[in-house]
């Protein structure tokens, strides 16, 4: 994982952002680590809609089927 200074990083970030590896990169304040910069995983998007038109809901999805008095005293 490829670590640069605070200051680097701010004057470069944008430049940074665009060659950032699957690994990401640490960026320290006087050597030390105080942050972690990773890609964003969006892996997931594709499915995001895929089952539009190929799912049929019938019924009330939040129905349990039972039959409850919330003001009842147990």
């Amino acid at each position: 994982m490829k670590e640069i200074g605070a200051a680097r990083f701010k004057e470069q970030c944008l430049a940074l952002l665009d060659q950032l590896d699957a690994d990401g990169l640490v960026v320290t304040k006087h050597g030390k680590p105080v942050a972690r910069v990773l890609p964003y995983d969006n892996q997931g998007a594709e499915l995001i809609g895929s089952l539009r038109h190929k799912v049929r809901i019938r019924g009330n999805i939040f129905d349990t089927g039972l039959d409850w008095d919330a003001d009842a005293k147990s």
